[in-house]
């Protein structure tokens, strides 16, 4: 189980990747300088700009931190009229911020947290909107992308948050919102964008972006990236990933249009294994609202508590086959059939806190395991453009879907070696049991060491649990314009989830299983009115719908699969309910400055009335309650021609109303929900000192953020800065350096209910040397 081993199946795909973008380059470059030089000498006005789903003959700034219009067609409307929530991270901010993943993009949306994961619950990324987790409900050019993963974003033009629930729009959860990544596709023109960036902590960081015109209807696209780093602050922790993404188009600027994407991300890092609560004299059990634990590393906080033996492996495929037809100029027909795979294998040690340790200045070592893979296959049929009913303007969305996720399951046996020395090792983990009395599984809280000699054995536990589930969709949208200022957006979606999983032995006997089948209906309205034609106000209302099994055991399942025993102790049907969230808001949206700036603000009351919750020790009912209600502001844009701004806020007031019957859940209403900070903002924002200088900053703060619903584990508000600087060397060459969290500041990012949370990276420095042709 040598880390130099695990490296291997990355190094060699990384080299052929670089090799290929080096030819690319070297073969092309001419050619792509000439076509450069011959662009630039057309007129502006002349310029075509694509999008998700059309072409059109206006130019759009692809340098402006402001956008218009979300790519989904299920959004009927532009933002400034679409009455709810979302934000759209441009392509610009992200590479002003320097963001390398989608945790990177958005922290730059305040109202979004991160979770941690461990073995059960998945590592990858967890984010929370609104408080609610949102690890299920990422979406990929607006078809779900099924499986725990960390997410690149070098073959990402963009992201689109989504706040509220947001059930019609993409199906079942998305209790607190959703997130959309769009893709980079072939396009007319040809284009050339490369670059390396060296940074602190042995990053090395290689990316290209080529696009080529074969024709006058079909072009090319190549995406590659590989990507290594250690992490600033943290000892051993390392990142090792490379990717490839080719997109091919045919038929653009017609009629019928052709999309062929692929995408290929391949990851080998060593996980970090977070920093440990503090727990106090009694014990976790011990722990009390009044003074929560707080992580705390024993007064080095660049300590690792893991060990060599460490690995986490992902890789990603996913294949997108699209069909577009205009039927006229005014009603499209399209077709998406994607299929893709996700896999992660992992073993990571926790800091655990059940052996009695921490308070004593020993941690024990406790592994945590996973082998899981992912396979989705989705087809979707959308239908959408606009009419005229009794002279009234609709623009409408409709379409079907169809969607087969199937995942499985298992894990390690990680042998940890203590029976031989003494049974105190298996209750208790103190100072004299450090090192190699407890086979190095007990280590120290202040000076841990990774490279302990580990006597243990690992082998695979090929037990474990599949599950597969079956979606059937159908929903339509509409923007009604009644008149100038007024507005009505509908929206109605019909979901058929069956879903079923069974368990086994290592040896592939059965030992139970157990099935639902779920059917809801979830819907959005909104009332739009325009007092100018650049701005809204807008009230809506939203639905969403978590039926069990909604993650397919790839991220926590708050209402997962259940029955009744029957004889041979096989679960049955379960006869739980899909859990329920629905939203109120009231907002408003201004295009400012010539529409260069967009401001928003809105109130919303979002509430889950029947959770999952536990009665008594063995029954469950959906009777739980929990309540987000908060403000949110945002301004994103232009103030003048030279400065940008994209910049949010958020408050949010969050509580348990009602956690049911049994009394270790009755103690928690009134607290506050896990990851749900009460204040959290972000500003980023930069200017163009001269025509080839820019410069720019960003402050970042979160509040206080609890683990679990007890309230007893929390981790501290922080604010992290950072800047950057862009100089243009020439008409092709440009240098950017940005310095990350710049004062150092040691916070957490990602907190867990019980045992430990993550850190963030410590400051950084990126520097950046591109290319353009």
């Amino acid at each position: 189980m040598a880390r130099q081993q695990a490296q291997l199946p990355v190094s060699s795909p990384r080299l052929l990747a670089s090799a290929i973008g080096v030819a690319i380059t070297a073969g092309s470059a001419g050619h792509m300088v000439f076509a450069a030089e011959k662009t630039d000498s057309k007129a502006t006005g002349n310029a075509i700009a694509l999008d998700a789903t059309a072409i059109t003959g206006e130019a759009q700034d692809s340098t402006s931190y402001q956008v218009e219009k979300a790519s989904s067609p299920k959004y009927t409307a532009p933002l400034v009229d679409t009455p709810r929530s979302v934000t759209v991270i441009p392509q610009q901010v992200l590479k002003d911020t320097g963001a390398l993943n989608m945790q990177d993009a958005l922290r730059t949306v305040p109202g979004i947290t991160f979770g941690a994961g461990e073995g059960g619950n998945p590592q990858g990324d967890r984010p929370f909107i609104r408080g609610f987790d949102a690890q299920g409900d990422t979406y990929l050019d607006g078809v779900r992308d099924t499986g725990s993963q960390s997410r690149e974003i070098f073959a990402v033009e963009n992201i689109e948050v989504s706040k509220g629930p947001n059930s019609a729009i993409g199906g079942r959860g998305a209790a607190g919102g959703s997130i959309n990544l769009v893709s980079k596709k072939a396009h007319l023109g040809n284009s050339f964008d490369g670059g390396f960036t060296w940074g602190s902590d042995q990053t090395q960081r290689y990316t290209m972006d080529g696009n080529y015109q074969f024709s006058d209807t079909a072009a090319g696209r190549l995406n590659l990236m590989s990507h290594e780093s250690n992490v600033a602050g943290r000892d051993k922790v390392d990142y090792d990933r490379w990717g490839i993404a080719p997109s091919l188009a045919f038929g653009l600027g017609t009629d019928t249009r052709v999309n062929l994407d692929y995408y290929h991300l391949e990851s080998n890092d060593t996980p970090d294994s977070g920093i440990p609560y503090t727990i106090p004299a009694g014990g976790s059990a011990a722990r009390t609202k009044s003074n929560p634990d707080k992580p705390y590393a024993g007064g080095d906080h660049s300590n690792f508590y893991g060990l060599d033996r460490d690995f986490r492996k992902g890789r990603t495929d996913t294949a997108t086959f699209a069909i577009e037809h205009d039927l006229s100029d005014s009603l499209t027909l399209k077709n998406t059939l994607r299929h893709g795979t996700s896999m992660q294998d992992y073993i990571l040690t926790q800091p655990d806190d059940s052996k009695g340790n921490v308070n004593n200045g020993s941690v024990w070592r406790r592994a945590n395991t996973r082998v899981s893979n992912t396979e989705t296959t989705t087809n979707q049929t959308d239908l959408f453009g606009n009419f005229y009913v009794a002279g009234f303007k609709n623009s409408f969305s409709t379409g079907v879907e169809y969607t087969r996720e199937e995942s499985s399951k298992s894990s390690y046996n990680v042998n940890t070696d203590t029976t031989p020395r003494t049974s105190a090792v298996t209750t208790n983990c103190n100072p004299g049991l450090i090192g190699a009395a407890s086979g190095y599984n007990c280590t120290s809280l202040s000076n841990p060491t990774p490279n302990d000699p580990w006597n243990g054995a690992i082998s695979r536990n090929y037990a474990g649990t599949d599950t597969q589930s079956d979606t059937y969709a159908l929903y339509a949208f509409d923007t009604l314009e009644l008149s100038e200022q007024w507005l009505v957006n509908m929206g109605l979606r019909y979901d058929h989830f069956e879903t079923g999983y069974k368990t086994y032995t290592n040896a592939g006997r059965t030992t139970s299983k157990g099935s639902d089948t779920s059917e809801f209906v979830t819907g959005q309205f909104g009332v739009v009115y325009k007092p100018a034609e650049n701005g809204s106000i807008y009230a809506s209302y939203a639905t969403s719908a978590t039926p069990p099994g909604n993650t397919l055991g790839e991220g926590q399942e708050g209402n997962p699969l259940g029955g009744t025993p029957d004889r041979n102790g096989n679960l049955l049907k379960s006869d739980m309910e899909p859990e329920t969230t629905k939203n109120y808001e009231i907002g408003t949206k201004w295009d400012l400055l010539n529409d260069r700036l967009s401001l928003t603000a809105d109130i919303f009351r979002t509430e889950k009335e029947n959770a999952r919750v536990q009665v008594d020790t063995t029954s469950y009912e959906n009777a739980g309650k929990t309540r987000v209600q908060g403000i949110e502001l945002s301004a994103s844009g232009k103030i003048t021609d030279k400065w940008q701004v994209f910049a949010g806020y958020a408050y949010m007031d969050s509580e348990q109303v009602d956690g049911g019957d049994l009394p270790a859940n009755k103690a928690n209403n009134g607290n506050e929900l896990p990851n749900t900070p009460k204040n959290s903002a972000s500003l980023w924002t930069t200017y163009q000192v001269t025509p080839k200088l820019t410069i720019g900053g960003g402050a970042f703060y979160v509040d206080d953020v609890f683990g679990s619903v007890a309230n007893t584990t929390m981790v501290d508000s922080y604010v992290r800065y950072d800047a950057m600087a862009a100089y243009k060397l020439s008409k092709n060459v440009d240098l950017q350096l940005n310095v990350q969290n710049l004062t150092n500041e040691t916070y957490y990012d990602k907190a867990f209910s019980t045992h430990f949370a993550n850190q963030a990276a410590g400051r950084t420095a990126l520097l950046s040397t591109n290319f353009h042709f």
